[in-house]
């Protein structure tokens, strides 16, 4: 039976946070989810994927796989990180209704995002995208197939790169079975494509990832963190979302992720700032004080790079 997440559940839950580690085992160890979806609120869905990176254990499935049910059918947030993937979400869903899949919305360009649009697509299900997040499949597509397919093996066997069939620029508003759906691009965040599903009558934002709390957000090579934040400050913050399903993590509120995503980075923004104008160096730009976010998981990994590309990307602002 599934278990509706009420606010004070959620109240308790950022009272006292309880980080999700690496080292838990596969929740849900038959199927090839990490976890079985929970209901988030009532018709709301969510598989929360480990927060660890891809590997061969959690099939990929370190994302939050999103569906909602509707009288007239099912909207998927994310296409799954391989068909097998996106085969057992879709098992899932026909658990719950018998209503068909008539969309999936693809957050971003990233593998775990898309590379199961080929499931989908096999039946037929249009797949929505940004078109940066369609360019991003055109051109590395094939290259994310191959790291899947290094870690996943066996679990990649029927996986191909279907990209998107429709596309979308700003937004991409549509209602199905009485419920409004705003697919949106707020803005520059994480990476290209980002991709906010907001349902305004539930005050509900599937955020993707312009939204982290329980792991440490990744600044990648072409992320432009003044950009996220502003993104963050203007677009996304006036919107007031009661709840926010994340791209990483569990279902929490606005206050979570205003606290680990732009609390983030506007600390390390102004700690890479503050080392710039000490005539500080990239070498040493590494070693920051990031130590009130080491409880958050991928610290290790990703602290030290994080502070290497914001101290890159702010060298020429």
């Amino acid at each position: 039976m599934s278990r509706v997440l009420t606010a004070a559940t959620c109240a308790a839950m950022i009272a006292a946070p309880s980080f999700a580690s690496e080292d838990i085992a596969d929740q849900y160890p038959q199927s090839e989810l990490y976890s079985k979806p929970v209901e988030v609120i009532p018709h709301v869905f969510s598989a929360i994927g480990a927060t660890a990176p891809p590997t061969y254990e959690n099939s990929g499935h370190n994302n939050n796989l999103s569906f909602v049910v509707t009288d007239e059918g099912v909207v998927v947030i994310n296409g799954g990180a391989s068909a097998r993937l996106a085969a057992a979400l879709h098992d899932e869903i026909k658990q719950i209704t018998d209503q068909p899949v008539k969309l999936v919305i693809n957050e971003n360009g990233q593998g775990h995002a898309m590379l199961g649009n080929s499931y989908w697509a096999d039946l037929g299900v249009d797949i929505l995208a940004h078109v940066e997040a369609i360019e991003e499949v055109d051109e590395n597509g094939d290259f994310i197939l191959q790291g899947m397919q290094r870690y996943n093996k066996d679990k990649a066997e029927g996986t191909r790169v279907v990209n998107a069939n429709i596309s979308f620029e700003d937004a991409y508003n549509f209602t199905l079975g009485g419920v409004d759906f705003e697919v949106m691009h707020l803005g520059p965040a994480h990476g290209p494509g980002d991709t906010q599903v907001w349902i305004p009558q539930w005050s509900m934002m599937i955020a993707g990832d312009i939204a982290f709390h329980e792991r440490m957000l990744p600044v990648f090579d072409d992320t432009c963190t003044s950009c996220w934040v502003e993104t963050f400050e203007t677009k996304f913050m006036p919107l007031e979302p009661t709840y926010v399903i994340p791209g990483h993590g569990h279902p929490t509120n606005l206050a979570q992720v205003v606290r680990y995503t732009l609390d983030y980075l506007v600390d390390i923004r102004a700690k890479i700032g503050a080392h710039l104008d000490e005539g500080g160096d990239l070498a040493d730009a590494y070693y920051i004080d990031q130590d009130q976010w080491k409880g958050l998981d991928t610290f290790e990994e990703l602290a030290t790079k994080n502070a290497g590309r914001v101290f890159a990307e702010m060298e020429f602002e």
